[in-house]
């Protein structure tokens, strides 16, 4: 899964928060495109051919591992993040994939929330996948004031709109400073 661009610009020199100008590539989501879903707070994942993969960010001066499979050409210039798959092992440190994986699932992209991922913010009693895009928010704005507004009133991580040509764009609660909590 190719890195997703954010709806607005970003201050990467100073608060790295957004700033109120939609970022090149996104404009059709202020006009209106696309659907909005629901985008959940754990590590991101993918099934293929019944097999699972765990998301690997490859950061500048880092060597990827035997296995790598980049979704990009290299690292992004501003942050360094170099994305792509991993196969999930069988050791220690897949363990809450593992658990997560244990019904088929269609091939495509997931999120593994649960007790033991990120914190927990989306108070998950179990490891689990969440297909990405399961969940439309019909409500969500589309404007600057209007998402800070929004992301502050709701408990979720942020917003992803899916355009029907396989485009997406985000949007998180955090790139305007808002904080959720972790722990019910």
């Amino acid at each position: 899964m190719r890195k997703i661009i954010s709806l607005f610009m970003r201050d990467y020199a100073g608060t790295r928060l957004v700033y109120d100008e939609v970022a090149p590539g996104a404009e059709w989501v202020a006009a209106g495109e696309g659907v909005a879903t629901r985008k959940f707070d754990g590590t991101c994942c993918m099934v293929r051919d019944g097999v699972l993969f765990k998301r690997y960010d490859a950061k500048v001066g880092r060597t990827p591992p035997a296995g790598f499979e980049p979704t990009e050409e290299g690292p992004n210039e501003h942050t360094g993040h170099w994305p792509g798959w991993l196969a999930v092992g069988d050791g220690p440190e897949d363990r809450w994939h593992r658990e997560a994986f244990t019904a088929p699932r269609i091939d495509g992209t997931y999120e593994l929330i649960g007790p033991k991922v990120q914190g927990n913010p989306e108070h998950a009693d179990s490891h689990d996948l969440v297909l990405h895009g399961c969940e439309p928010l019909s409500d969500a704005p589309r404007d600057f004031s209007g998402l800070k507004t929004y992301l502050a009133a709701h408990d979720i991580e942020g917003i992803v709109w899916h355009h029907p040509d396989g485009r997406m764009v985000k949007i998180k609660g955090k790139d305007f400073g808002v904080r959720r909590e972790t722990k019910p």
